[in-house]
């Protein structure tokens, strides 16, 4: 696969795009593309009335009308705020507010656990995302029951929901250099080759970003330049004076721009999307708390790889990096809709069982409608806690009592016990 590129044109060439201005059918073509923002390496492979050369310089000239600009140290960065971009800050907007608050707040015994469930999927899938070689089940039955990691991959895995749950106890704090490294540190505890490079920015230029074919597909700026321009970021996530930037719009923003600078040697992609996640917490966007954005961005990967590729290959046009995670977050938030409606569908299942079986309580049903699902999973008091953030010796109750009652089977496991369940009384 060749590097993204856009065409280099003359004035002879913009000179003739400019004959086609009143043709009909290209002008139709310029705004439709212009539309769906087609990055050159989209538009080349159209058909088109005409050389697809004349088509790219008329969209460009169009995007150049309204585009807003941002200037980072040496660095132009710009966007466009398009249609599509503006109802999906507003559904999510609406969403942060509204419809989806409700909806949680009508199935309260799932809203800790789903917060838990949500950061373990962000850690997860952060981590799949740079490489960690280890499966959702065996990732979450780790953190459910606080087994100690048994490799360096599942030890990034611990170290990402570590951050996730660190980062919503300093939500309120200033983005600072210090906290960059601090989160750093969280992140790579004891996974680097190098265990110095924990919480220190990098100190050489030898990092290149590479594509699996080899081919550089980013060169960070000097490190010499980070300690500076890790400052400006700070006072841009800080700063809302000055030009009004939309909060999902920063936040993406910020994202880039430590993959940009690339300040460390390793784990920049993870720290990115945590400060992203940072942000967006920062600026009460509390729906992210339940969103796990990096499921997406992984089952995606290729396309969020590609989006950093559009930007950057066209004079660092973030509308291309903007549009793909606003996708991903819109994605994410269908994610809780579609959560909560089967919630709903299982709370009805919940109270019926509950209302069949003295002496349930509504948290002790649902223990009974999760192993309904995964019938042949053994259960730990353990668990039990980290699930329904409950006390040790009321989660070990529960599970008593759901013996006594011939709900579950009781085993010794070493110095704890394991619980399968024997089915619904008939």
């Amino acid at each position: 696969m060749k590097l993204p590129h856009t065409p280099e044109y003359s004035p002879a060439d913009v000179k003739k795009a400019w004959e086609y201005v009143d043709t009909t059918d290209i002008i139709d073509a310029v705004f439709k593309y212009n539309k769906k923002y087609l990055h050159w390496e989209e538009l080349k492979r159209r058909d088109l009335p005409v050389d697809p050369l004349y088509v790219w310089i008329l969209m460009k000239t169009l995007r150049t009308k309204d585009m807003k600009y941002i200037t980072f140290d040496d660095l132009q960065l710009k966007y466009n705020l398009l249609d599509d971009f503006l109802e999906k800050l507003h559904f999510l907007d609406k969403s942060a507010a509204g419809s989806i608050s409700s909806g949680l707040d009508s199935l309260p015994h799932d809203r800790d656990q789903f917060i838990i469930n949500s950061l373990m999927e962000e850690a997860i899938a952060s981590s799949q995302i740079e490489g960690a070689a280890v499966t959702r089940t065996i990732a979450k039955k780790m953190l459910r029951e606080k087994r100690k990691p048994a490799t360096t991959d599942e030890r990034m895995i611990l170290n990402n929901y570590i951050t996730m749950k660190k980062i919503t106890q300093i939500k309120d704090e200033n983005l600072t250099p210090e906290l960059i490294l601090q989160i750093h540190k969280t992140i790579t505890k004891d996974t680097l080759e190098d265990l110095k490079d924990e919480g220190r920015f990098r100190d050489n230029n030898d990092i290149r970003v590479f594509d699996l074919r080899g081919n550089v597909l980013h060169t960070p700026p000097d490190f010499a330049l980070i300690g500076e321009l890790i400052e400006k970021l700070c006072v841009f996530a800080n700063n809302d004076g000055g030009q009004f930037i939309h909060p999902v719009i920063k936040g993406i923003i910020l994202h880039f721009l430590i993959g940009y600078i690339h300040p460390f040697n390793d784990g920049n992609g993870r720290c990115a999307r945590s400060i992203f996640y940072w942000y967006m917490l920062r600026k009460d966007y509390w729906l992210f708390e339940y969103m796990a954005v990096s499921r997406v961005i992984k089952d995606t990967k290729d396309q969020y790889k590609l989006a950093y590729q559009y930007t950057e290959s066209d004079g660092n046009d973030l509308t291309y990096f903007i549009r793909y995670n606003l996708a991903a977050v819109k994605t994410a938030v269908d994610n809780i809709q579609r959560y909560i409606e089967k919630k709903q569908r299982e709370s009805k299942q919940a109270l019926t069982i509950l209302q069949k079986s003295e002496g349930l309580s509504l948290r002790q049903a649902e223990i009974i409608k999760s192993l309904i699902k995964n019938p042949g999973k053994p259960i730990t008091i353990k668990e039990i806690v980290e699930t329904y953030r409950v006390a040790y010796g009321t989660a070990r109750n529960d599970l008593f009592h759901l013996e006594e009652l011939g709900y579950l089977a009781k085993q010794k496991s070493g110095k704890e016990y394991i619980f399968i369940f024997r089915g619904l009384k008939k």
